[in-house]
């Protein structure tokens, strides 16, 4: 897999440089980060700039490429096995869940799950650098790249089965009074697409609906935004 930018590369260099194998540079960089990248001991290849483009699909690389190990994706077995998640329902702006990812690990979550979609390899790369690196720190399941194909439902009775509280963001409040969350209880927050939102079969599965009460007439924030909120309530007993 191919990362670029100093954010992310940094990141790898600093807390998992056995997964690079190559590093690319296309500019000049400082005499402290080359001589680090010289101990990695891995090839460090000159590109010009259209090759570089090409790598970096024509955003921002900052002059700086690695190659680093394919990504080892989390399992179910994984996934349960965390205090906290963050489950995805039909989100699939790779950039929203890169930024989920990265407000996910920040915060304390134990790991981000996707469900409904599918993610390629360059949907990966873009889902990392999205993260700034913390993709490869939190266990990341995509429920549609296993051979089980497993769908929300049963993941959500998998979920219930393990004894995880679950909630879901919707527009409603729910009937039940929110009561913060115990030391030690195990809990997922479910979060759907911005134009959808989530399904009433997932909804009719939670043990509370979350909301964002929103001002001056607007309804609608980046799911996100609306992830580092409800987290930080959940985990501050506030909503």
């Amino acid at each position: 897999m191919i990362i670029f930018g100093k954010q992310c590369v940094l990141y790898v260099l600093e807390n998992s440089s056995d997964s690079i194998k190559e590093i690319y540079l296309s500019k000049e960089v400082d005499k402290g980060l080359f001589s680090r990248l010289k101990r990695l001991k891995v090839p460090i290849l000159r590109i010009d700039n259209k090759k570089a483009q090409g790598l970096s699909k024509g955003k921002n690389h900052q002059g700086l490429f690695a190659k680093i190990s394919p990504l080892s994706l989390a399992n179910v077995e994984n996934a349960l096995s965390q205090k906290s998640l963050i489950v995805l329902c039909g989100v699939s702006d790779v950039g929203n869940i890169g930024n989920i990812v990265r407000t996910s690990y920040a915060l304390g979550v134990g790991g981000v799950v996707v469900c409904d979609i599918n993610l390629s390899l360059t949907a990966l790369e873009s889902v990392f650098r999205a993260s700034s690196g913390a993709l490869l720190s939190l266990p990341f399941c995509v429920l549609e790249s296993m051979e089980s194909r497993l769908n929300t439902l049963d993941f959500i009775n998998q979920l219930q089965g393990a004894k995880f509280r679950l909630f879901g963001s919707g527009i409603v409040e729910s009937a039940l009074a929110f009561k913060g969350v115990n030391k030690g209880e195990k809990w997922a927050l479910f979060l759907g697409s911005e134009d959808v939102g989530l399904h009433k079969k997932v909804l009719n599965k939670m043990d509370s609906i979350i909301s964002i009460k929103m001002q001056n007439n607007f309804n609608s924030l980046n799911v996100s935004v609306a992830c580092g909120i409800l987290v930080d309530r959940i985990l501050q007993g506030r909503i």
